[in-house]
């Protein structure tokens, strides 16, 4: 899984691409096959906000969110591409 993170007004500071590494090792646990993932941290006025786009075999899964706290942002970010990931895992292995 390659891991891309970028950061638009805000510096990608080694405590955040840690944080971020370690919340997506929870997908992949999940969901083995991603290929890709490209996280952009960007700050808009006062609200802090993250996105992820996910390519798997074949899919691209996006999501994003806006807290007031960056780690808040990226809790939730993954908690929503978790519930995505699992969903294609689910229809993906499920043939009729």
């Amino acid at each position: 899984m390659q891991l891309g993170i970028s950061g638009h007004h805000v510096d990608v500071t080694d405590s955040l691409r840690e944080y971020v590494d370690t919340k997506f090792e929870r997908i992949k646990r999940h969901f083995d096959k991603v290929i890709d993932v490209h996280v952009i941290l960007s700050v808009e006025k006062l609200e802090q906000k993250a996105e992820a786009t996910i390519q798997l075999n074949g899919n691209k899964i996006f999501a994003e969110d806006t807290k007031e706290n960056m780690y808040a942002a990226i809790d939730s970010l993954v908690d929503k591409l978790d519930r995505q990931v699992r969903k294609h895992k689910e229809k993906s292995t499920t043939h009729r």
